[in-house]
């Protein structure tokens, strides 16, 4: 099983897709998807192109995004926030139900703390992911998801599709 994280982001969207065996996870591929464009439609869009191409070269089974955190300023907030409904909508395009984890549940699953750095989540991933070649704080992140989803969610999502 192949799972995709996507950490959103309207500057660079970080993604990762790993390899589910059982409890084996192996690295597949990661990189940043960097927006482009001279308005916020343009970005957004470029986004979706991105990440589309993306879901067809790497056909993930599963998908995981990152929540929002609410922070002070309410405008980047709201553009975060449309950016992640991009990194929601093209998994679900592409047929895939998208688990959603808060910032903290991924640290506390990767790292074991709730409050890791970003230096400490990017060491357990390539712990966790031996070999890896990491594109970037945002494809750490992307994988850090994935990682999150194959111990959270993937158990349940395997269930479902035996069930049903």
């Amino acid at each position: 099983m192949r799972v995709i994280g996507i950490d959103p982001g309207l500057r660079n969207l970080g993604w990762g897709v790993i390899e589910m065996a059982g409890s084996r996870l192996s690295h597949v591929a990661n990189g940043i998807c960097q927006s482009q464009g001279a308005d916020l439609a343009q970005r957004l869009l470029s986004l979706h192109d991105q990440l589309s191409q993306i879901m067809r070269d790497m056909q993930p089974d599963m998908a995981a995004v990152e929540q929002t955190f609410v922070n002070k300023d309410g405008a980047g907030t709201l553009k975060l926030g449309q950016a992640r409904g991009i990194a929601m909508l093209v998994p679900a395009q592409f047929g895939l139900s998208v688990g959603e984890y808060a910032p903290n549940t991924v640290k506390k699953t990767v790292v074991g703390v709730g409050h890791a750095g970003k230096d400490q989540v990017a060491h357990m991933v390539r712990v966790q992911l031996p070999g890896v070649e990491i594109a970037g704080p945002d494809a750490a992140d992307a994988l850090a998801i994935a990682i999150c989803h194959a111990h959270h969610g993937g158990a349940a999502d395997r269930l479902r599709r035996r069930i049903a």
